[in-house]
């Protein structure tokens, strides 16, 4: 699974998911800029509580990544990573709504503390929920067991609350940097690793044309779509949204989640 995006953006979401507590009154964590991550000690202990810190048993799920829709084969799974954003997030959320579409957000720990009224509002509307981490490390693949740990069940525990206790359903390793630890502790608290099999390129904004027709070629190699509702203007997300979404029902297509 090919990495996204640039570096630069996540060592600024990187500083600021040190501020955490901060950065409920904050703008946004996408203007922070200052990368403190590699001051954290690898063996420092878990903020996270055991299984019992949420209410309900934790139900182990399947270690494998994700990319079927609970649809079948002509299913199609929306994901929108990165949120929530106060300014696009609400936008996504009203197209989704006038096409009747359902979706999987992805969102970054750090963005879900600061902006919990709208994972509130993503939950509302018969979205689910997806862990994508604290602070969107697309090198966690190559960080000790420990940081990985706290970036997963850190992220995990804002979300939920954050939601109001909905806990997230999936796990989404930035960029693609699954490990075998990383999908094994996410199964085991039950969130299903998730991948994608379109990535519409969003994040580059290369243009709706573009966009529009990568999605359409590529939909035939798997039903996961990857979009983002954070992270940079997000203009050309909507529009090719806009677009797409009735573009697949006229295709046959209905609308699902990732399999569990």
């Amino acid at each position: 699974m090919a990495k996204h995006k640039g570096r630069g953006w996540h060592s600024r979401l990187l500083g600021a998911a040190l501020g955490v507590t901060a950065l409920a009154a904050a703008t946004s964590v996408w203007t922070a800029q200052a990368d403190t991550t590699a001051g954290q000690q690898p063996n420092a202990p878990v903020s996270v509580p055991d299984s019992r810190h949420q209410d309900g048993p934790v139900t182990k799920v399947s270690e494998e990544i994700a990319h079927a829709s609970d649809r079948g084969a002509r299913g199609v799974n929306i994901t929108i990573d990165d949120g929530p954003d106060p300014n696009w997030t609400p936008q996504v959320l009203q197209l989704l709504k006038d096409n009747g579409v359902k979706a999987t957000f992805c969102m970054v720990g750090t963005q879900a503390q600061a902006y919990p009224d709208l994972v509130k509002a993503v939950v509302a509307d018969g979205h689910r929920l997806c862990n994508h981490t604290v602070s969107h490390d697309t090198a966690m693949d190559s960080k000790s067991e420990a940081y990985q740990r706290r970036q997963i069940l850190d992220a995990e525990r804002m979300i939920t609350k954050a939601s109001g206790g909905v806990r997230p359903q999936y796990y989404r390793a930035p960029g693609g940097a699954f490990t075998p630890y990383s999908r094994h502790l996410a199964a085991s608290r039950g969130m299903r690793p998730l991948g994608w099999n379109v990535d519409s390129k969003d994040f580059e904004r290369p243009g709706v044309d573009t966009m529009v027709a990568t999605v359409k070629r590529e939909i035939s190699n798997g039903p996961t779509v990857l979009f983002h509702d954070a992270g940079g203007d997000r203009s050309q997300t909507l529009a090719t949204l806009r677009e797409i979404l009735p573009w697949l029902r006229q295709q046959g297509y209905s609308y699902g989640f990732p399999v569990r």
